[in-house]
């Protein structure tokens, strides 16, 4: 049993993030593990503080030693696999221990410190102490004297069949009071259990065989030998939208589960999990487990628990759920593997894909990426034969690709036309609404009217934490900054720079609904955005009445544009394109590409062909005609070519180090000071590849107060550059700049923070 043990606190900055040598009393000693989360003492105040321990038998720094205050349960300690990804995301994204911890546990599992009954002693608390529910068993007999009520008989006959939770008794009569008079006369025992929770239990389970295309039969067939002899592979879906990816999914799934192994399925979208939930529960059962940011604290406890303690084979989710709990992972699958939601913006920002793929690494587990957008990297990998590629070239049931046709908001501008919906867009909804067809319109961006300028001065109205425009969003009455969450209400009518009248203009969600609503006042409309989902199921409930067409048209920003399947949508439209082709980060291309193919191939899923429309001031643009043309492969050499000739990934890695303060000036100045410490210890390896770009302003110089600037790192991610960044840190941390500016650093930027 361990005598000393070496802990990662809480709280700690990155430079004195280290382990941390504690005695162990020897009570706490058969109690005590590595990966234990405990409660320490630190510092000369000794202040209770959080802690996980990451070494036993560590060697004493001096003969004094504090001792652990308290040790959580067994239970919460962390799995070896657990613990592995806690020093992986370490080593990879720059974060300190306990970020790492709080990235693979969720927040119901974690502990803090509190006092014991004597108001003094530090003991540990779990976040959450709700999650559990009694639970009887019978132990003895009924006495006959007194007589027993016909409750308590009722009790004793339901529990003769086995153990039972007070929800269960109570859904059949039986009142806690009667529970608790016969746990006094000893004829139950109680003890505490998790709560059961089977989220979207009531889908019912269908055992039809699946009907696999002949294409989709061979891309099953290709992928299976990588699935079936337990050594780590890594694979490429590529099919077109629409050509079923998901039936070769729920197929290597089943393979997986027959092969005794578990899978895990990752979506970017939150609004992406209610179809793929439908069809894995519907197929699988019981043993799906549900893991995103949408869930309550309790219910991601519970479905945590439920995957720790093997009652689940599959897991399906956001990001954060490539750190669920699951033993002998056989399947990792990442859907719309292209998309940004997949990369942490915060500590410790991390990719799922890394973590994924050093997840399959360990456990001898195919990863398979998919898509039919994939990301540049992931198809010059595929190409280059560093990972196995599997096409599906055709649409599920021999369904055409929609029809495409851009549509010259200039003309319509100058033809009378200054809506934002274009007469061919009218005419297009118009038609579908008479054949009793349903409509998908994507405009990225939400609220009402997106900038305020005087008509005078021609000053816009900003946000004064932040430098971007407020947004106006009518139904509330308020201007609204979508980075801080300022508000101002009413809206302000006259500049407040010059006293001149502000001109309210630009096009969101909310007054994209309000046209449609005038032109089509017979048609139900349904808006798709951060604002109308903000309440709990919300994704789920408003897709599922759109499946049941209670809508005929949907409008949303960019969660309506991908991995969704309805029947009877038969026409999209796409508004507000041009912004995004000029949008920063090397990647605005691939996304624009990525967004238009995507939405454009929500039409024409089942027998009726589909239309699309994308609406646009830059018809030649060559971007927009190859995603209008669903010509993938063209659009990849284009970029290629591109990444190529600029020193962009897969050709190099981009680090991005964000500088954030108070004080302009001296954020300013804290990156060119990291700036000359980085080039003075580069110098001292040579033969390291890097290229240093800048400082410059962050794309969004002031963010909620604080001033942010950034450096740009041409690299190649590996341990040298690695060691490089951390005698940066460290050299930055001895001359005190975080005083003037902390710093962050991203391996997995788009070139800004």
């Amino acid at each position: 049993m361990p005598k000393t043990v070496g802990v990662a606190v809480s709280n700690a900055t990155f430079h004195f993030d280290k382990l941390y040598t504690y005695a162990v009393l020897p009570e706490q000693q058969d109690a005590v593990r590595l990966g234990s989360m405990v409660l320490v003492p630190f510092g000369r105040g000794s202040r209770a503080r959080m802690g996980v321990v990451l070494a036993c038998d560590a060697e004493p720094e001096n003969a004094k030693l504090k001792c652990l205050f308290d040790v959580a349960p067994a239970s919460a300690c962390l799995t070896p696999e657990l613990l592995a990804l806690v020093h992986f995301l370490k080593e990879r994204t720059f974060c300190t221990y306990y970020e790492a911890v709080k990235a693979v546990i969720p927040y119901g599992a974690q502990y803090k410190p509190t006092v014991a009954a004597d108001g003094v002693t530090p003991v540990l608390q779990k976040q959450l102490v709700r999650h559990t529910e009694n639970s009887y068993r019978l132990t003895g007999s009924l006495p006959q004297k007194p007589k027993p009520t016909a409750k308590q008989m009722a009790a004793v006959t339901l529990l003769s069949g086995g153990e039972r939770t007070l929800t269960e008794l109570e859904e059949r009569g039986v009142s806690r009071a009667v529970l608790d008079n016969l746990c006094a006369k000893g004829v139950l025992e109680c003890r505490k259990v998790n709560r059961s929770l089977d989220l979207y239990g009531d889908i019912p389970l269908q055992n039809r065989p699946l009907a696999l295309t002949a294409e989709q039969q061979l891309a099953y067939e290709a992928l299976r030998p990588s699935l079936e002899d337990h050594d780590p592979h890594a694979a490429l879906l590529y099919g077109v939208t629409g050509s079923g990816k998901t039936l070769v999914f729920i197929q290597l799934i089943q393979r997986c589960l027959e092969l005794g192994r578990r899978a895990l399925v990752l979506v970017p979208e939150i609004s992406l999990t209610p179809q793929m939930i439908l069809r894995l529960k519907s197929r699988f059962g019981s043993r799906v487990a549900v893991q995103h940011s949408a869930l309550n604290h309790t219910e991601r406890l519970l479905q945590w628990q439920m995957i720790q303690d093997g009652g689940a084979d599959i897991v399906v989710g956001t990001r954060s759920a490539v750190f669920s709990p699951l033993e002998d992972l056989g399947l990792i699958i990442i859907d719309e593997e292209q998309e940004h939601t997949y990369r942490s913006e915060s500590a410790p920002r991390y990719s799922a894909h890394e973590v994924a793929r050093r997840r399959a690494a360990s456990s001898g587990a195919l990863l398979l990426l998919a898509s039919a957008t994939p990301s540049t990297e992931t198809f010059y990998a595929a190409q280059q034969g560093r990972i196995q590629l599997v096409r599906l070239t055709q649409r599920y049931g021999g369904n055409p690709l929609p029809r495409v046709r851009m549509v010259d908001m200039r003309a319509e501008l100058a033809g009378g036309n200054p809506r934002e919906i274009s007469l061919a867009l009218e005419d297009a909804i118009r038609k579908n609404l008479e054949e009793e067809k349903q409509t998908i319109l994507l405009l990225n961006r939400r609220g009402y009217q997106t900038v305020a300028q005087c008509e005078d001065c021609r000053e816009v109205l900003k946000c004064s934490k932040c430098s971007v425009p407020m947004v106006y969003h009518k139904a509330a009455r308020r201007l609204l900054c979508h980075y801080c969450g300022s508000q101002m209400e009413p809206p302000p009518q006259r500049c407040p720079a010059c006293g001149g009248k502000l001109q309210y203009w630009g096009f969101g969600t909310q007054k994209a609904e309000e046209e449609l609503a005038a032109l089509f006042p017979q048609a139900r409309i349904l808006r798709m955005d951060q604002d109308s989902t903000a309440a709990k199921d919300a994704h789920e409930k408003l897709l599922a009445r759109f499946a049941r067409h209670e809508y005929d048209i949907m409008v949303g920003t960019q969660m309506v544009a991908k991995g969704l399947d309805f029947e009877a949508v038969t026409l999209v439209g796409v508004l507000g394109v041009d912004s995004l082709l000029f949008a920063q980060g090397f990647r605005a291309y691939e996304r624009v590409f990525s967004l238009i193919t995507q939405v454009v191939g929500r039409s024409g899923r089942a027998s009726d062909p589909g239309f699309a429309l994308i609406q646009t001031t830059d018809p030649s643009n060559p971007v927009l005609s190859l995603a209008a043309a669903q010509d993938y492969d063209a659009f990849f050499e284009q970029e290629i070519a591109y990444r190529r000739l600029g020193l962009y990934p897969p050709f190099c890695s981009v680090c991005v180090v964000g500088f954030a303060g108070g004080q302009e000036a001296q954020v300013g100045a804290a990156a060119a000071r990291f700036a000359v410490l980085l080039a003075k210890l580069a110098a001292q390896r040579p033969g390291l590849p890097l290229r240093v770009l800048g400082p410059t302003p962050a794309g969004i110089l002031k963010i909620n107060e604080t001033y942010r600037y950034k450096l740009t790192l041409k690299c190649r991610n590996d341990r040298a550059f690695r060691d490089l960044m951390r005698a940066a840190l460290a050299a930055y941390e001895q001359e005190k700049l975080p005083a003037k500016a902390t710093v962050t650093v991203d391996l997995h930027a788009d070139g800004d923070i």
